[in-house]
């Protein structure tokens, strides 16, 4: 039966436009926002740094090519320029140590929790209020955490008279390397482990009960089923909760950056993402280059690791299933193209 011409105006409408009209908004503000300020980043990253009037630097309107990357990678003869790949490398060698020491005890601790709070052999009272109660450090400010911390670890702090009424200490937690950076460990799990844990959790509620009530009925321990089934399919959901870690890892910057006294930043704790405000703070003038590449580095090296990860973590049973498909597809036209293009 033919259409009708209201059916055939009404197949002619595409709401697709609509579609696009709504999430404009989000484009234009990570336009302005992100992607011109990541432009600019690159752009910077190739003009020089501080007052040309100064021995070894050159204006920040002037552009130097890939001398900025040179020297944050290897250096140079002049003794700014070694200061400068020392500071770097010092900093980049301080964001792989805390975010390391923050992620292994906050996994570790999330995914215990996650797989108690969800198994159903257990009848834990007052679940909800735990998992709030875990999940709040999430929500503080890194301001507020910083004062908490300093106040706790302070040379007369609550922490040290405890040390002292058992014979330990003082330790400085503030400026000493190994207290200060287990101190911000400590502080960047306490933050985001609950984070961590509600989205373990999500993972593993999303897994059918079937499979834990057959391997129940099969004899096996609660033990067993968390690695022989909770872990395997929890796979997609941990691989996220590493990528998204290590991005937040390596521009680690809020804690560091406000866990010091006085107004000179602990060497021992400063990450890429503090140096690369202490470039645009210089107190010789803002140094852009050195800022830009250090950017663009840290951005390379977390898109790398990213791409490793996912490369690493990816469902090959699932790709050898699509190559099957596409060798079938294949062979399929060519024995169509046997006959004339007509399938037999």
């Amino acid at each position: 039966m033919a259409a009708t011409g209201a059916q055939r105006r009404i197949k002619s409408i595409s709401y697709a436009k609509y579609g696009y009209i709504f999430i404009l908004p989000f484009f234009i503000v990570y336009f302005v926002f992100q992607l011109w300020p990541l432009i600019n980043t690159f752009v910077l990253s190739f003009h020089g740094n501080g007052n040309p009037s100064e021995k070894n630097t050159t204006s920040n309107e002037v552009l130097v090519g890939f001398d900025n990357y040179s020297t944050l990678i290897s250096g140079g003869e002049a003794r700014n320029l070694r200061m400068q790949h020392e500071e770097f490398v010092s900093s980049f060698k301080n964001t792989i140590i805390l975010w390391f020491g923050n992620f292994i005890p906050q996994i570790i601790l999330s995914l215990s929790l996650a797989a108690w709070f969800t198994d159903a052999r257990l009848k834990i009272v007052g679940k909800g209020f735990f998992k709030v109660v875990m999940y709040m450090p999430n929500i503080i400010t890194a301001a507020s955490v910083s004062v908490l911390f300093m106040s706790l670890c302070s040379d007369n702090g609550a922490v040290n008279q405890v040390l002292g009424a058992i014979g330990i200490g003082p330790i400085d937690f503030l400026k000493g390397t190994a207290a200060s950076r287990g101190t911000v460990m400590f502080i960047q799990t306490w933050l985001w482990f609950g984070n961590t844990m509600i989205m373990l959790m999500s993972g593993i509620m999303g897994i059918s009960p079937s499979l834990f009530e057959a391997a129940e009925i099969d004899g096996a321990t609660s033990t067993q089923a968390f690695w022989k089934i909770t872990i395997p399919l929890l796979s997609p959901i941990m691989v996220y909760t590493l990528v998204t870690s290590m991005i937040g890892g390596l521009q680690m910057f809020d804690i560091p950056f406000l866990y010091h006294t006085g107004t000179e930043i602990n060497k021992d704790i400063q990450t890429v993402a503090v140096y690369i405000f202490q470039r645009y703070k210089n107190k010789n003038g803002a140094q852009f280059g050195y800022a830009g590449a250090a950017s663009v580095i840290l951005f390379i090296v977390t898109l790398a690791l990213g791409s490793i990860t996912f490369y690493l973590n990816r469902d090959k049973e699932e790709i050898a299933k699509k190559k099957q498909r596409k060798k079938l597809q294949k062979d399929a036209k060519a024995k169509s193209k046997q006959f004339g293009g007509l399938s037999i």
